[in-house]
């Protein structure tokens, strides 16, 4: 190994020991940023370089930034207080039957938001519904565990709810709306299996019977925030706020919809990502007469420079020549046969993203396939089973994801405490299986439909 690779790969290790440490509470974005400055000191990665990475996840930081402002938005709104009311009502008193309103609630929020931004609003939501209903952080565990690993996986079906699936999809060339029709099937059935598998799996830990709510919490919170003193939008009866939250909800679910649209006719996505969080601020401020200033305060740009930072680390790896050695050890495998190509990259990627984290794991494999010269067809196929890998796979380990290390850090400022050992005796039996199962049927999905 070369002095300059060998450099690289260390700077690239304590990023990433920086990343699942976090010394002090820093954010994630400090040693990321710490790293890509020493790359680029280093002159491993030259100004035409940063010109194509600014190039490349432009668009993807744009889009994920717009979308996690729309769901703060709605979150001003109470929209997830609301939710959260709804899963209470919907759930009868029936532990499991609450079970599968949570899983329906991560899965639905992923595909309107992203998965960072499902575990940032509905985690908290999660807790408070949690502990309206009287439950121990013990007995909070199971609904909170599998809510999370479903909202992470969730970002599967469509590329549009991870900025690393986004980023990556730039580097093979291929739409949203593809990755879409290639995708949402086998990977929409796969989540299915997982949610039956970690029903089975907790199905003990989950209480039959619900304890009765302590309070009413979507009317604690419209008393509260709306008061027809605090704002022009009138709340005060559940049929109103209901009829609101639906049009709410529809219009970004249009929005969702407008962006294959847009990648469908090589329209930039980011425009329309856009387009729809001013409408939905503008909408605020006419309802709330409340500045956007504070939506604005509350975003969390610094993904914008996260992002940026490991793309420019991946670089330095690329340059200093460890794609090359991936191509070479990896290009065998490719040539044995799609099937065989699939199961082995998307359980690479899987494996990387457990040690070293899914955003560099899926890019360094992404950037290696493309590296390969092999046909569009099983390029994006292969493609599509290394985001399996990312999105799913990645979820053995809890320091596997950015979301799971969010999520474990809210449930930490919340005093609620979930140790690796309660974590794996999920994941052991969930994560392999479910990714496993997701392979086949990508494979099968793409043979019968695309072949």
């Amino acid at each position: 190994m070369s002095f300059e690779i060998g450099l690289t790969v260390l700077v690239f290790t304590m990023t990433m020991l920086g990343i699942f440490l976090r010394p002090g509470g820093i954010s994630e974005t400090w040693p990321a940023s710490i790293g890509a400055g020493t790359i680029l000191l280093m002159g491993i990665v030259s100004y035409g370089d940063v010109m194509d990475i600014i190039d490349k996840i432009g668009g993807a930081s744009i889009t994920i930034i717009a979308t996690i402002v729309m769901a703060v938005t709605l979150e001003s709104f109470g929209f997830f207080h609301w939710a959260a009311a709804r899963l209470a009502k919907l759930a009868k008193g029936s532990g499991y039957r609450l079970y599968w309103y949570i899983q329906l609630l991560c899965f639905l929020m992923t595909l309107l938001f992203n998965n960072d931004g499902s575990i940032l609003i509905t985690t908290p939501i999660l807790i408070l519904l949690l502990k309206n209903l009287q439950m121990k952080p013990n007995e909070q565990l199971p609904y909170l565990l599998s809510g999370a690993l479903i909202a992470t996986a969730s970002s599967a079906p469509i590329g549009v709810s991870n900025i690393v699936n986004l980023i990556a999809l730039e580097i093979v060339h291929m739409t949203l709306y593809m990755h879409t029709a290639m995708m949402f099937v086998p990977a929409t059935l796969g989540l299915f299996f997982m949610s039956f598998l970690m029903f089975i799996v907790v199905k003990k830990k989950l209480p039959k019977t619900l304890p009765a709510s302590l309070n009413d919490i979507e009317e604690n919170f419209f008393v509260k925030n709306f008061h027809p003193l605090k704002g022009a939008l009138s709340f005060d009866t559940k049929q109103k706020r209901t009829k609101f939250m639906l049009r709410l909800l529809l219009f970004v679910f249009m929005i969702r919809c407008l962006l294959f649209v847009a990648s469908y006719f090589s329209i930039p996505i980011e425009l329309v990502a856009v387009l729809g969080s001013l409408v939905l601020l503008a909408w605020r401020w006419y309802h709330l007469r409340t500045n956007p200033v504070d939506i604005l305060k509350k975003t969390p740009w610094h993904i914008l420079i996260f992002a940026f930072s490991m793309y420019v680390i991946i670089y330095g790896l690329h340059n200093a020549g460890l794609t090359a050695m991936l191509v070479k050890a990896c290009e065998p495998i490719v040539n044995q046969g799609l099937l065989q190509a699939s199961f082995i990259m998307g359980a690479l990627v899987s494996v990387l993203s457990n040690f070293f984290n899914n955003h560099p794991a899926l890019m360094i494999g992404t950037i290696t396939l493309t590296e390969m010269g092999i046909d569009p067809l099983t390029l994006k196929t292969i493609y599509l089973a290394n985001i399996i890998g990312s999105d799913m796979g990645s979820l053995l380990l809890p320091i596997g994801t950015l979301a799971s290390l969010i999520w474990m850090d809210i449930l930490r400022k919340n005093q609620i405490y979930v140790t690796w050992k309660y974590y794996l005796s999920v994941s052991l039996t969930v994560i392999p299986f479910t990714t496993i199962v997701t392979l086949f049927l990508l494979f099968y999905w793409v043979q019968m439909v695309f072949a």
